[in-house]
């Protein structure tokens, strides 16, 4: 049975808004004027450094100041993701998933120091069987090497990959996987640009849809 993992935000909890909360306490901090949530949704998906980066590309600030804000942000972030709530069904779906037996895991780019508060706010501390955060590995999505990473620690070469976003879309065609996308995710790009093989819009269609893949 072939593993099924799972990007985090955007796909199984709904952490724009806690994003973008962390985003303005910095700011405020700073001085500066507050984002809205639809500019902060520009920065995700790609890791807090690459947020940080646009961040910086979006206010007053400047290169030089990345390295002492980025811990603040971290900081911010850990407590805004105690507030982190799950996608409608999400946790039933993943419930479903383990009692048919199939394996599976957490691949996202958030890093381990918020993850951890996170996945325990929303009561999935122990849901998966290999969670893999943004700077646990070199390499992180789009490459593929975490998502093998995931793969290869349930057991098998290859798997199904559960996503919302452009990152995860380029992340499962690097691998050469089948890529399942969740329609109220965090992206960009209208959902008919990113490819995928099937999307959803409820959790419980998922179940049909894997079974469908494993076959």
């Amino acid at each position: 049975m072939l593993p099924v993992v799972f990007d985090l935000d955007g796909t199984l909890i709904d952490s724009l808004p806690d994003v973008t909360k962390a985003v303005n306490l910095l700011l405020a901090e700073e001085g500066q004027p507050l984002l809205p949530q639809s500019v902060v949704n520009t920065f995700v998906g790609s890791g807090e450094k690459v947020l940080m980066q646009r961040l910086i590309a979006a206010t007053a600030f400047t290169e030089a100041d990345a390295e002492r804000l980025m811990p603040r942000f971290i900081a911010h972030y850990k407590t805004a993701a105690l507030d982190t709530r799950l996608f409608p069904g999400a946790r039933s779906a993943l419930d479903r998933l383990r009692a048919a037996g199939v394996p599976i895991g957490l691949c996202t780019n958030k890093p381990r120091a918020p993850l951890v508060p996170t996945l325990e706010a929303a009561g999935l501390g122990d849901v998966f069987g290999v969670v893999v955060a943004g700077d646990d590995l070199p390499l992180r999505k789009p490459d593929p090497a975490p998502l093998f990473h995931c793969f290869r620690a349930l057991g098998a070469e290859t798997g199904i990959y559960v996503g919302d976003s452009e990152v995860d879309a380029e992340t499962a065609k690097r691998a050469g996987v089948p890529f399942v996308i969740y329609v109220h995710g965090i992206r960009v790009s209208p959902i008919e640009d990113i490819p995928h093989d099937v999307s959803f819009e409820d959790f419980a269609a998922l179940d049909e849809i894997l079974r469908t893949l494993q076959t």
